[in-house]
C-alpha cells in the first residue's frame, strides 16, 4: 500500500483550517467573564442559625443540610444522623444553614428565598468585601418562596434587574451563589422551559434551566447574558439528592412584585376566587362542546366566596383571566393570585356549550384573616393545612357522611409531604371521623409524633388513604 504524502504547504493549510474551525466554535459560546466581574459584588452569602430541641437524631456536627433540600419535590436529603452513643436527649442545640442572596437597593435591601431564612433566630449577610452584617427579616412569602431582608449599610453595589417575561427557551443563563459554602461560585446553562407549574407551588411560573444548582445556591440570582437578574434560584428536581440537570428559578418579575408588597406592609395579599377546580380531560372537553382540553373546571364553590357571589357556577370552565389563557387548571391560581383583593377580574367562561364573560371582584385569601369555620393556627402549625366546614348540600352532593374541605396546604408541611391537596375532603384521621374543624383540631392535638398516621380523603369522586408522619 502506498502512503499519501502531502506537500508541506498543504499540511499548513489543513492545520490552519482546523485551528480556524476550533476558534469559530469557541467564539460561538458565551463569555461570562465580564458578567461575573460586574455582578459578583452584588451577590451575598446568607447564613442562619436557630436553636432547636435535640431529637433522637441530631444533625451532624450541628450543621444542617441547607433548607433547599427540604424544598425539593423529588427525593430529598434528610438533615439527621444516628445518635452517637451516650448522647443526651431533650437538650437544645444550634443549627446552621447556608444560602445566597443579592442586593436590590443601595440602602441595604437584600432578596433571597423564604426557605433559606425560615424559623431563623439570627441571619447574617456576608458581602463581597467580607463584611458580615446582621440582617432583619422584613417579610417572607412561603407561597412564592421569596424573602426580603434589610441590613444596616449604604452605597452597596446593586444588581441590574431584567424582564423575566422576555426570556426564551434555549437562551443562555448563569448563576452565582454559594454552593456548599463556596462563595461566588459561577455555573451556567440554558433555559430549558418557562412557565413551569410545580407541585405545591401554584403561584410561581418557574423558569426551568440546566444550570448546576446545589445546596447553598438557594436565593442566589440567575442572570441573562446582559448581566441582568431574571430569576432567583430556588429548587431542583432530584432522585439522588444531588444535581441532575433540572433546576428551577422564580421569575424576577414575580419576585419583585412580592418584594414590593413585603417592603410596604411586611406581607403579601393575593386575590381569592373561592372555587375548587379540576383539570379538563379530553372526554370532559367533548361533553362541554369544547375543541381543546384547556381551562379550569369549577367543581365546587365557596357559597360566600367571590366566585359564587359573582354568578359563577359549578360546571363552568374558566378559559381566560383578563385575557390571559388558562391553558391548564394549575395556571388559574397563579393568574388569580396576581390580582389584589378588591380588584375586578374579567373571566371568560364556557357554560352549557356557550362562551361568556363575567366580572368578579376578588376577595382576600382565607389565611389573611382567620375565617369562621376554619381550623385554628394550632392545626395549621402541626399539619400545615387550612380547612373549612362542608354544608349539608355539599355532603349530599359528594355522598359522604362528614369531613372538612382542605382550603390551603402550606409548602413543605406534613400535609404536603403526605400528598394532601387543596380541594381534598378530609374524612378521617387516625381512624377517627372528622366532621368539623374544631373536631379536627382536637384530634390533631392528640396525635403522636414519629408514627405513620392514616388519613382518609375524598378526591375526584373517590376515596383514598394517605399516610402522614408528625415530627
Amino acid at each position: 500500500m502506498k502512503r499519501l504524502i502531502l506537500p508541506s504547504t498543504l499540511w499548513v493549510c489543513v492545520v490552519a483550517l482546523l485551528t480556524f474551525g476550533q476558534a469559530a466554535s469557541a467564539q460561538g459560546l458565551p463569555d461570562f467573564t465580564q458578567l461575573v466581574e460586574d455582578a459578583a459584588p452584588g451577590v451575598v452569602n446568607i447564613s442562619t442559625s436557630r436553636t432547636v430541641q435535640r431529637s433522637s437524631a441530631p444533625s451532624f456536627g450541628g450543621q444542617e443540610i441547607p433548607e433547599i433540600f427540604r424544598h425539593f419535590f423529588g427525593e430529598s436529603f434528610g438533615d439527621s444522623f444516628p445518635v452517637p452513643p451516650g448522647s443526651g436527649q431533650g437538650r437544645t442545640e444550634e443549627r446552621q444553614s447556608l444560602g445566597s442572596g443579592f442586593v436590590i437597593s443601595e440602602d441595604g435591601y437584600v432578596m433571597t428565598n423564604a426557605h433559606v431564612v425560615q424559623d431563623a433566630d439570627e441571619i447574617l449577610v456576608r458581602l463581597n468585601d467580607r463584611r458580615e452584617l446582621s440582617a432583619e427579616l422584613v417579610g417572607s412569602d412561603p407561597q412564592t418562596d421569596v424573602a426580603l431582608l434589610k441590613i444596616d449599610a449604604n452605597d452597596l453595589p446593586t444588581l441590574n434587574l431584567g424582564d423575566s417575561d422576555e426570556l426564551k427557551v434555549g437562551e443562555w443563563v448563569a448563576a452565582i451563589g454559594s454552593p456548599f459554602g463556596f462563595d461566588h461560585s459561577v455555573t451556567a446553562g440554558i433555559v430549558s422551559a418557562i412557565n413551569r407549574t410545580l407541585p405545591r407551588d401554584a403561584y410561581v411560573p418557574f423558569i426551568q434551566t440546566d444550570v448546576a444548582i446545589n445546596p447553598g445556591n438557594s436565593g442566589g440570582p440567575l442572570f441573562n447574558l446582559d448581566g441582568e437578574v431574571v430569576g432567583i434560584n430556588s429548587q431542583i428536581f432530584t432522585r439522588s439528592g444531588g444535581f441532575m440537570g433540572v433546576s428551577f428559578a422564580i421569575p424576577i418579575n414575580v419576585a419583585m412584585d412580592v418584594a414590593e408588597q413585603l417592603r410596604e406592609g411586611g406581607r403579601v395579599d393575593r386575590g381569592w376566587l373561592g372555587v375548587m377546580i379540576q383539570p379538563v380531560s379530553e372526554d370532559l372537553a367533548e361533553s362541554f362542546g369544547m375543541d381543546n382540553a384547556i381551562g379550569a373546571l369549577i367543581a365546587d364553590l365557596d357559597p360566600e366566596g367571590p366566585a359564587a357571589l359573582g354568578g359563577l357556577q359549578a360546571g363552568d370552565v374558566i378559559l381566560e383571566v383578563n385575557g390571559e389563557e388558562v391553558d391548564r387548571s394549575s395556571s388559574l391560581p397563579r393568574l388569580i393570585g396576581k390580582g389584589s383583593p378588591g380588584t375586578e377580574v374579567e373571566l371568560t367562561l364556557m357554560r352549557d356549550g356557550e362562551e361568556l364573560t363575567e366580572s368578579v371582584e376578588l376577595g382576600s385569601w382565607p389565611d389573611a384573616e382567620q375565617q369562621p369555620g376554619q381550623a385554628s393556627s394550632n392545626n395549621q402549625a402541626r399539619l400545615g393545612v387550612m380547612v373549612a366546614e362542608i354544608d349539608d348540600a355539599m355532603r349530599e352532593q359528594l355522598n359522604i357522611p362528614g369531613g372538612v374541605i382542605v382550603r390551603q396546604v402550606e409548602a413543605d408541611s406534613v400535609a404536603a409531604d403526605a400528598g394532601i391537596n387543596p380541594g381534598d375532603v378530609l374524612v378521617s384521621i387516625d381512624h377517627r371521623s372528622v366532621s368539623s374543624s374544631d373536631e379536627l383540631v382536637e384530634i390533631v392535638e392528640a396525635l403522636p409524633n414519629d408514627r405513620a398516621i392514616p388519613v382518609r380523603l375524598f378526591r375526584d369522586g373517590r376515596s383514598l388513604f394517605v399516610a402522614l408522619r408528625l415530627e
